[in-house]
C-alpha cells in the first residue's frame, strides 16, 4: 500500500480523533467516510491532501460517469437553430436554467439566470452594462475579489465615484455603523451599486446577507459575489433577494469548468445597457441600416454559442450536491475548520511565540471554512508564504499562497499602508511584475497562505495539515 495512504488512515486513530468526534458531532464520520470512498477515492489512492476548494471544487466520480454516458447517448446541435439536434440542446439549456433557479429557491417570475463562463464573466456583464453617470456611486467592501474591484474601471469612464467600506483587522469584519453611514451618504445620486462578497475568499468572513435589504431600503442596487459562499452554504434567493448574484459552478462541484451564472432580478437586468452585441444576443441586426435589436432577458447577455454540451453536467452537479446534502457538507467542513482553528491558535514555539497568525475570525462564528494565515519562526519573523507552499508541495498538500486576487483584504491584513502602496506603484512605470512588487514592499509579507475545505474534506486531511504546520515549530 502507498505510504502516503497509510499515513492518511493513521490520522483517524488515537486520542485526537476521539476528541474531535466528541467536540464536533456534526462531522458525521460515517457519512464522510462513505462519501470519500464512493466518490473521491482517487484522493487517497494518489496520496493527495486537497485544501484549495475556494480555488476550485472537486467532482464526484458519479458526476463524470453520468455525464459521459449522457454524451454517448445524445446528439446535440448548436441551440441557435430549430433543427432536431438543436431543439434537443435548447431543451437541455432551458432545463439547466430551471434547475439553477430551483437550487437557489429563486422565483422564475422574479429571477433569470444568465449562463456565463464563470463568476468573473457575470460580474463583468454587470460592470459594463450598469448605467453609471457622473456623480453616481459604486460602493465596494475592501475585501472584494479583483473581479468585483475591476468594475471601478467602468464607473470611472462614466464619471462615477468608487468608495470603499474598510474591513477591520484582525477579524476582517466591517463595522455596521460605517456601512450605514456610507449607504446613507449618496442618497441624491441616480444610480448606486453596492457590491460585496457573501464570503470573503481571503479571510473566510461571511458578511450579513441582511445587508441586501438594508441597501435596498437606502436606494441601492446590490451585487452579491457568492462564488466562495455557495459551495458549502445554502443561498436562499426567496429570502435574500440581491439584484445580481455571480457564481461559478466548478467551485461548487468541480465539473464542468467554464460554466457559471449571473442570476439577476428581471427588473435589474432590464436596467443594464449592453455596450455591444454579438452572435446570439440579438433578434435583428443590419449592416446597411446600421441598427440592431437586443434579445430580451438572458439571451441578450449570452455572447456567442453557449457551452451546450456541458450544461447538462451543471444540472447533474446540482443534483449531486442535493443528494449529498449541502447542510451536511456545511456542518462537516465547519467542524473541521473549528478543529483546525483551535489547533492553530495553540501551536507555539518552545519560547511561547505563536507559530501561526490567522487573518480573520479565530472561531467559526460568521465565517466559512476558508482560513488565511502566515507562519512565523521562533524570533517572530514571517516565514515566506512561498517557502511554505514549496514545502507543502513536497508533501502533496494542495494549498494556495499570495493575496488570492483580493488586494484590499491582503493590504489590511498584512499591514501595508496606502502610502507604502502609492510609493511603490508610483515608481513602477507602465508595468509592474509580481517579483518587482515583492522587492518594493520591504520587510513585510506580500502574501499569505490559505487553506479551504470542501465537499470531500475529511479528518485525515485536517490531521495531515496540522502535522505539516507542526514541522515549523522550533523546540
Amino acid at each position: 500500500m502507498d505510504a502516503r495512504r497509510t499515513t492518511s488512515r493513521a490520522g483517524r486513530s488515537g486520542a485526537d480523533y476521539e476528541e474531535f468526534l466528541e467536540r464536533y458531532p456534526g462531522y458525521a464520520a460515517d457519512d464522510a467516510d462513505a462519501l470519500r470512498a464512493r466518490e473521491f477515492s482517487r484522493l487517497d489512492r494518489l496520496g493527495h491532501v486537497y485544501l484549495d476548494y475556494t480555488g476550485g471544487g472537486l467532482y464526484g466520480e458519479s458526476q463524470v460517469r453520468g455525464h459521459a454516458g449522457f454524451l454517448l447517448d445524445a446528439v446535440l446541435g448548436n441551440p441557435h437553430s430549430t433543427n432536431p439536434t438543436s431543439i434537443v440542446a435548447t431543451d437541455y439549456v432551458e432545463r439547466c436554467r430551471r434547475r439553477i433557479l430551483d437550487f437557489f429557491n429563486a422565483s422564475p417570475e422574479e429571477y433569470v439566470p444568465v449562463l456565463t463562463a464563470n463568476a468573473t464573466h457575470g460580474l463583468k456583464l454587470v460592470g459594463e452594462g450598469y448605467p453609471f453617470c457622473a456623480g453616481d456611486v459604486l460602493l465596494l467592501s475592501f475585501d472584494n475579489h479583483n473581479s468585483v474591484n475591476g468594475i471601478r474601471e467602468y464607473d470611472r469612464v462614466h464619471g462615477a465615484v468608487t468608495k470603499y467600506v474598510p474591513v477591520m483587522p484582525p477579524d476582517m469584519r466591517i463595522l455596521d455603523c460605517v456601512l450605514e453611514r456610507l449607504l446613507a451618504e449618496s442618497h441624491r445620486t441616480c444610480n448606486r451599486l453596492f457590491a460585496y462578497p457573501a464570503q470573503s475568499n481571503f479571510s473566510g468572513v461571511q458578511h450579513p446577507l441582511e445587508w441586501i435589504d438594508r441597501a435596498h431600503d437606502a436606494g441601492w442596487d446590490v451585487l452579491l459575489d457568492a462564488a466562495a459562499f455557495v459551495p458549502t452554504n445554502r443561498l436562499d434567493l426567496g429570502r435574500h433577494r440581491p439584484d445580481f448574484v455571480a457564481v461559478s459552478f466548478y467551485k461548487m462541484f468541480g465539473y464542468p469548468t467554464g460554466v457559471g451564472a449571473l442570476i439577476a432580478r428581471r427588473d435589474a437586468l432590464e436596467k443594464l445597457q449592453r455596450p455591444w452585441f454579438a452572435g446570439g444576443t440579438i433578434t435583428v441586426a443590419s449592416v446597411q441600416a446600421d441598427r440592431h435589436f437586443l434579445a430580451a432577458g438572458a439571451q441578450g447577455f449570452e455572447d456567442g454559442t453557449l457551452n451546450y454540451a456541458c450544461l447538462p453536467a451543471v444540472e447533474r452537479g446540482l443534483d449531486f450536491l442535493d443528494s449529498v446534502g449541502l447542510d451536511a457538507v456545511h456542518s462537516r467542513v465547519m467542524s473541521l475548520a473549528g478543529w483546525i482553528l483551535e489547533k492553530m491558535s495553540s501551536l507555539t514555539h518552545a519560547n511561547g511565540r505563536p507559530v501561526v497568525r490567522v487573518y480573520g475570525p479565530a472561531d467559526t462564528s460568521m465565517r466559512g471554512a476558508t482560513i488565511a494565515f502566515n507562519v512565523y519562526d521562533g524570533a517572530g519573523e514571517t516565514i515566506s508564504h512561498l517557502f511554505v507552499e514549496e514545502r507543502a508541495n513536497r508533501r502533496n498538500i494542495s494549498l494556495r499562497t499570495g493575496c488570492f486576487c483580493n488586494p484590499g483584504a491582503g493590504e489590511l491584513a498584512l499591514g501595508i499602508s496606502r502610502e507604502e502602496m502609492m510609493q511603490c506603484l508610483d515608481r513602477s512605470g507602465a508595468r509592474m511584475s509580481l517579483d518587482q512588487f515583492r522587492q518594493c514592499i520591504d520587510g513585510k509579507s506580500t502574501g499569505a497562505v490559505r487553506i479551504s475545505l470542501g465537499l470531500a474534506s475529511n479528518f485525515e486531511d485536517a490531521a495531515a495539515f496540522l502535522r505539516f504546520l507542526g514541522e515549523f515549530r522550533e523546540n
